[in-house]
């Protein structure tokens, strides 16, 4: 499928305090999207509940969206949290051609598999060479978990959700002997069959279950790792009054998130939580009772990309229900967003350099987030510097202020390919930005030896 889309318009926008988030339209069209990955290049791959994987690749402004893998007979699709859920390139992927998916099986079994690339076609999954690692019986059709992500130590981290029903009827989260209700990981790179168990995976060795890595998860429906310094980020979704999140260092093991003893900071059910110490705090939640508009979280990322710096050490998030994307800052300070309407965010995606996407399950969207905060006056080169309008239209003008020596001025696309460069002194200069397309560029500018990026946006 061939679909074009012009950058021109932006479809919404959100203010939050000096924080104004755009949604840029990326993709559209996919059917049930759960999940997005990037391989480590350029593509970004989308799940789709149903049981296909849908590659995405632009190319000037032209989206092209085709099929990288389809185990529709292999999948549940009668359950609405059941499905195709979760997708993980192994690190190695350029060389071994190894992925990794989590399913619920037409039996409604949690199910996690290894494929491979097709032979001939790097833009092919090959379905035949499935190797099934774990199949996890499932009592109930819901919290089914359903994400995947290698951590900064190579090992492939699970989340599992707590067998479903509500209330966690069968307090598997807080038992250490099934894997429900967990963070699980193994190494995939060795073992006999499929895989093996991390000799510092907190139950080796004594009662529990070996791949355990953490417990007291309801159901972490979306986790992700700092890409800079490893940091675990969990969004736990809530039984009906909060919602979790959870910051942990990636090497912290053994660690008890709480469920069903507590519901975020609130107590829950207490009743067999006698004896049980060193519950792992929220690093923030957020209400979900009667009268929020908010029901459940989709767990994101912290920001650590170039293109908006406004946006740097901030942890991106949603809402399923409310459609407003939720900014959590370093001192656990949650702002939300006006109203997205008709998404309903399932998943969040993060690029080889470490720009944030999201995605509407209800609209079949997938949007580039974008920060389209004023950005004032920055330092630079023992002066400061002023670039306005932005988003630029035909021009863009960039002021320099107390910088002895000429700037060199760059613009890029967001793969780093020059397009156009000019040398500007001291005071106000002029960019010819009418031969670029609408969408977002990065304006690199060094002088004396010192370099900054900026985000440049031109509608």
């Amino acid at each position: 499928m061939k679909t074009k889309l012009f950058f021109a318009s932006l479809l919404f926008s959100g203010f939050m305090n000096a924080q104004d988030i755009d949604l840029e339209l990326y993709a559209q069209g996919l059917n049930n999207p759960v999940d997005i990955a990037f391989a480590n290049d350029d593509r970004m791959f989308v799940v789709e509940q149903g049981g296909l994987i849908k590659m995405v690749v632009h190319v000037e402004q032209e989206t092209n969206i085709s099929t990288f893998l389809n185990i529709s007979s292999l999948v549940d699709t009668g359950a609405n949290e059941g499905g195709l859920l979760g997708l993980a390139f192994h690190p190695e992927f350029e060389t071994n051609g190894y992925f990794f998916v989590n399913y619920t099986n037409t039996a409604g079994n949690t199910v996690i598999a290894r494929y491979s690339l097709n032979a001939t076609d790097p833009n092919l999954a090959e379905p035949t060479s499935a190797v099934i690692l774990l199949t996890i019986d499932q009592p109930f059709s819901n919290h089914n978990g359903g994400c995947l992500r290698f951590g900064p130590d190579g090992y492939l981290y699970i989340g599992m959700g707590d067998g479903g029903s509500g209330g966690d009827p069968g307090n598997r989260s807080q038992n250490i002997n099934t894997l429900l209700g967990k963070m699980l990981r193994i190494d995939v790179d060795n073992g006999d069959p499929n895989y093996s168990i991390p000799s510092d995976n907190p139950y080796v060795g004594i009662d529990g279950s070996d791949e355990i890595w953490a417990i007291g998860l309801r159901n972490p429906w979306k986790f992700s790792f700092n890409r800079i310094n490893g940091d675990l980020w969990i969004g736990d979704v809530g039984q009906g009054e909060r919602e979790e999140i959870n910051k942990v260092p990636s090497t912290a093991s053994g660690l008890n998130y709480g469920w069903r003893c507590y519901e975020g900071t609130l107590e829950f059910d207490m009743s067999q939580c006698n004896g049980i110490t060193g519950f792992t705090v929220p690093f923030a939640d957020y209400s979900s009772g009667s009268g929020s508009g908010n029901c459940s979280v989709t767990g994101g990322y912290q920001y650590t990309g170039a293109l908006f710096p406004n946006l740097q050490g901030k942890y991106l998030f949603a809402d399923y229900c409310s459609d407003k994307i939720g900014i959590l800052n370093e001192a656990g300070e949650i702002t939300f967003t006006e109203t997205f309407d008709g998404n309903n965010f399932t998943t969040f995606g993060e690029d080889i350099s470490g720009e944030l996407f999201v995605a509407g399950i209800s609209s079949g969207n997938i949007y580039r987030i974008i920060d389209n905060s004023p950005a004032g006056t920055d330092s630079f080169a023992g002066g400061s510097y002023k670039i306005y309008p932005n988003p630029a239209g035909e021009e863009v003008f960039v002021e320099f202020s107390d910088i002895a020596s000429p700037t060199a001025i760059s613009i890029l696309d967001i793969h780093g390919k020059l397009l156009l460069q000019q040398n500007i002194a001291e005071g106000r200069s002029r960019i010819d930005t009418s031969g670029l397309g609408s969408g977002i560029y990065l304006m690199k500018m060094e002088s004396s030896g010192a370099v900054k990026h900026h985000k440049l946006m031109v509608r």
